[in-house]
């Protein structure tokens, strides 16, 4: 068997370049397409999604699920979430996990990516054991970075407690773009070598070494890459589907899909990434290669963070001073993987450190959890002068961080209750209260609009068949339509009326 593919248009590609607002009725156009290609997985849904879609778009996120769902009847979907801290941004109780795998493979969820921004499995445990026991298919992430702690004998050491969790496969969640090709064959073949699942790999093209970090990797023995289609990827997106398709068609390494059917599918979206760069939604800079991330090991999105950290306290003279800072906060604070949302809390130190003019003279509680242990166990200890110059006598956590969370999952319930209209709406307000609360208001308020009748498609029709129409929708109090119609446009030609005619007869219920 070749290797197999993910597309990720639906989900990570849309998330990366347009801060995730493509639309479900976007999607819904093309789903049937992508369905029939052959890939491994979709990848549609978690990540920010669920946030952006109510926030931003005013939708849905469990509509969503279950409309693509609805559409995509062979291809398995899939979806990213962070572990104890689902799609939210703070670690949950067991019972709100437990219940949100449930619900999310109940509307059709399929592949669950579990990952950890500190890599400590103790906070993806209870997620693959709740998606395990729905009947999903659990996939494990070690989320690669580099450091001088992270080697290979520490991601094998990862993948295989992992493995031993009950995970049915691994990803190699590469957010940065950091890995490089030949490092990218060292890691796939030593995990090859010690995991019996498949491996999967995900990178972002931000560096630009990507696509040659999948042949690498490809060569090695990975079993299934993150691709995008065309013009949704490359940038801060991930490799294009269809050059690493051509790339290896009739080579021991086949994907086996079709090249002109990706092209249709690339037709789709070709308009519309047109359409979010008219709109300022894409900005042509992220479609860039930044070689800084190779550099700084910086993401980034990180560093545009930072830039408009430092403009906001009119620092940006400083900005050199502290990429320089940023690595010496990341090893005080015993090199946490730079992701969400590790990468904000050492960015957002580094910068105070450097506009203070003292290094920890303000230190953010996020920065404090991070030292504390609330987000888990850091790859490496902090350092006793760091712990206690931001503890002072405070212990910190050893434990797993969520055996400190009590059940919470009926406490939200009350407090939601007057919101829920479905069982799932508990879990959009567990997540995000403030943007769901808003979300929920929204939804009663369009609900409780007067609906105006849907005018009909007047395309190509004679304007006086359209006037008439018109009079007819307009006279609602008209008991036959269709006399009526006719009677105003008795002057018409034969043709025009029995156009007429047939809008009538696919509108006769609006009448």
């Amino acid at each position: 068997m070749g290797v197999r593919i993910t597309e990720t248009v639906l989900r990570d590609a849309h998330q990366s370049l347009i801060a995730t607002r493509m639309r479900t009725e976007d999607m819904l156009p093309i789903v049937e397409k992508l369905d029939a290609i052959g890939y491994h997985s979709l990848e549609a849904w978690g990540g920010a999604t669920f946030d952006a879609s109510m926030r931003f778009l005013n939708e849905d996120p469990w509509v969503r699920l279950r409309k693509i769902k609805e559409v995509a009847k062979k291809t398995p979907l899939q979806m990213l979430l962070r572990g104890q801290n689902l799609l939210g941004y703070k670690h949950y109780a067991d019972d709100v996990v437990e219940y949100f795998i449930q619900k999310a493979i109940a509307n059709g969820m399929d592949i669950m990516r579990i990952f950890d921004a500190l890599n400590d499995p103790r906070n993806i445990e209870t997620a693959i054991k709740a998606c395990k026991k729905e009947g999903g298919h659990a996939q494990g992430c070690i989320c690669y970075t580099v450091s001088p702690v992270h080697s290979l004998e520490l991601f094998v050491k990862d993948a295989k407690r992992i493995e031993s969790m009950g995970a049915d496969s691994i990803c190699i969640k590469d957010m940065a773009g950091l890995l490089v090709p030949y490092e990218a064959y060292e890691l796939v073949k030593a995990l090859k070598e010690n995991v019996k699942v498949p491996v999967q790999l995900h990178t972002h093209y931000t560096s630009g070494v990507a696509s040659m970090t999948y042949i690498k990797a490809i060569e090695a023995g990975v079993d299934i890459v993150d691709c995008a289609i065309s013009p949704m990827a490359m940038g801060t997106s991930q490799p294009p589907t269809e050059p690493l398709v051509a790339t290896l068609k009739d080579s021991p390494y086949d994907t086996g899909l079709d090249l002109e059917k990706l092209s249709e599918i690339a037709d789709y979206f070709r308009p519309l990434k047109e359409k979010y760069i008219e709109s300022g939604l894409l900005d042509v800079k992220v479609m860039g290669v930044d070689v800084n991330a190779l550099i700084y090991q910086v993401p980034g999105g990180m560093l545009s963070n930072l830039v408009s950290q430092l403009k906001q306290s009119n620092a940006l003279d400083k900005y050199d001073e502290v990429l320089k800072e940023v690595p010496r906060v990341r090893e005080d604070f015993g090199y946490p993987p730079l992701v969400t949302p590790t990468s904000q809390i050492v960015g957002t130190q580094a910068v105070l450190n450097v506009i203070t003019g003292e290094r920890y003279k303000m230190v953010p509680k996020e920065s404090k959890g991070i030292v504390k242990g609330e987000y888990g166990k850091t790859p490496a200890p902090v350092s006793e002068e760091i712990r206690n110059k931001i503890l002072g006598d405070e212990k910190p956590i050893t434990c797993r961080p969520a055996d400190l969370i009590e059940p919470e999952l009926d406490k939200i319930k009350n407090t939601a209750g007057e919101y829920i209209e479905q069982e799932e709406d508990v879990l959009s307000y567990a997540m995000l209260p403030q943007v769901a609360e808003k979300f929920f208001k929204q939804r009663l308020e369009d609900r409780n609009k007067p609906v105006e009748p849907a005018a009909p498609k007047t395309e190509g029709i004679n304007p006086e068949v359209v006037a008439a129409i018109s009079a007819v929708v307009a006279d609602m109090g008209v008991r036959d339509g269709r006399q009526y119609a006719v009677g105003n446009i008795s002057r018409l030609n034969n043709q025009n009326r029995w156009g007429l005619y047939g809008m009538l007869d696919r509108f006769r219920t609006k009448l």
